[in-house]
């Protein structure tokens, strides 16, 4: 009979096993394809630039300083750091949770019976006890094992979260230093400007004595000035501002940035992106959408086993005596150890609940995995191609810029000999201001789509 019952239950529990293999589901990432994911690319070769490190990039000691500072001192990224404790936190509470549990208790209980209870002979009873308990639920279904994978995917996707916050970090540190840059040479050059239209203004004043021109050339003349004069307190309240954005990226109190000169940067030549592919691997926010699909697969294959029975194995073992001078005597220990299988019937819909809810949290994370890597590859052909429009607005800006400082130079030297109308000189040197404030912005955007190819590509957590 025992060998029958033995029998019984070591068939059981292997269709158990059996069965449970095909309740959940083994996790593979799901076929996106990468084709065409980067606008008029095409080339097969692998190496990108997100394989270096920014200070590999970026060569300014200045700036690298500051990333560097920014790394270690930014309080979102201090933040991310301590989702990741919290997950990694919950992911061992997981692991636990597949072993038994494991408790001591001490008690004292005294009641006053009823007669009826007592059959009018012991009114009154007390028990001491004093033992140990334990409980373990098998995880036949894979509910456990499922859970404790969630988790896992919930801590990769915290660090890869941490992750997207260090590149945008560097990103945003190094485009702000290049605006910073930026702005320093737009006020020079407004600086000098008012001081040309000095010699300018002078030099009317001693046409207009010489009655060569009007009060009126004059008087337009010092308006011209006072034109480009007045940009001047803008571009400092501006250069300030972004000192402050800087300050509070470096997790400081608003300050003064060390800085270099727009001229010192140097660019890289070879913007080399690799494969839409490898955003799978290198870009941080793809990893965290992968790991948060990962994570609601697995709350799928939890939500089904909730179908299922679950077997619980419940023991105990103490000393229990209804007298003290009894307590702590071999006679009084006792023991039990039993189990219990509970399948669900009627449960007012709650697994079905479960399991539709997940399942659409599932999908909706596939959609969100599907639209960060298009977004990644928009955003890749993007910075592409900010980077030649920047190149070919710099390479007609250059003859611009010759053809007006030529201008600029022959009116000056008509005016100086009395053959030039002020209006001319005016056309002239207004144009040459806005085009030399225009070529700054063509290097700032060229030095701008080089740190948003880079985190484009996921480059700057390395």
């Amino acid at each position: 009979m025992n060998k029958y019952i033995k029998y019984t239950l070591l068939v059981f529990f292997t269709g158990l096993l059996t069965v449970s293999c095909r309740v959940t589901d083994r996790y593979r990432t799901p076929p996106l394809t990468t084709d065409g994911l980067y606008r008029d690319i095409t080339s097969g070769d692998t190496a990108t630039i997100a394989s270096l490190t920014w200070n590999e990039l970026f060569t300014d000691p200045l700036l690298q300083n500051l990333i560097r500072e920014g790394i270690a001192q930014n309080l979102n990224l201090k933040t991310a750091y301590t989702r990741i404790e919290q997950a990694q936190a919950y992911y061992l509470q997981t692991g636990a949770a597949l072993l038994p549990t494991l408790n001591a208790n001490l008690g004292y209980t005294t009641s006053k019976l009823s007669e009826a209870e007592g059959f009018g002979i012991r009114t009154r009873a007390q028990q001491y006890q004093i033992g140990l308990s334990s409980s373990w639920e098998v995880d036949i279904w894979g509910k456990l094992r499922s859970n404790r994978r969630a988790n896992l995917a919930n801590l990769l996707q915290s660090q890869a979260a941490a992750r997207t916050v260090q590149t945008s970090l560097v990103a945003s540190i190094a485009s702000y230093y290049y605006q910073l840059l930026a702005l320093d040479q737009q006020l020079m050059i407004t600086q000098q400007t008012v001081s040309n239209w000095d010699t300018t203004v002078q030099t009317m004043r001693e046409l207009k004595n010489a009655a060569l021109v009007t009060e009126a050339a004059v008087v337009q003349s010092e308006a011209q000035r006072y034109a480009a004069e007045v940009t001047i307190p803008d571009l400092k309240q501006r250069i300030r501002e972004t000192e402050n954005v800087l300050s509070t990226l470096l997790g400081l109190p608003p300050a003064a940035i060390n800085r270099s000169t727009l001229a010192d940067q140097q660019s890289i030549e070879n913007l080399q992106t690799g494969v839409p592919a490898q955003l799978l691997a290198n870009r941080p926010d793809v990893q965290q959408a992968e790991y948060n699909f990962r994570y609601y697969y697995e709350l799928t294959n939890v939500a089904r086993t909730y179908f299922y029975p679950s077997l619980v194995i419940t023991s105990s073992a103490g000393l229990n005596s209804l007298t003290f001078a009894h307590w702590i005597d071999p006679v009084s220990l006792a023991a039990r150890i039993g189990g219990s299988l509970v399948q669900p019937i009627f449960n007012q819909r709650a697994n079905r609940t479960r399991l539709e809810v997940a399942r659409a949290q599932q999908q909706g994370a596939l959609f969100n995995f599907q639209q960060t890597l298009l977004t990644a590859g928009q955003e890749v052909s993007n910075a592409l191609f900010l980077h030649q429009t920047a190149l070919e607005k710099m390479s007609i800006r250059s003859n611009q810029l010759t053809a007006l400082q030529r201008s600029v130079e022959y009116s000056n030297e008509l005016l100086r000999n009395g053959f030039a109308i002020y209006p001319e000189v005016i056309t002239a040197r207004q144009s040459l201001l806005q085009a030399e404030l225009g070529a700054v912005n063509d290097r700032l955007q060229q030095l701008q789509a080089i740190v948003n190819l880079y985190r484009s590509l996921g480059g700057g957590w390395k």
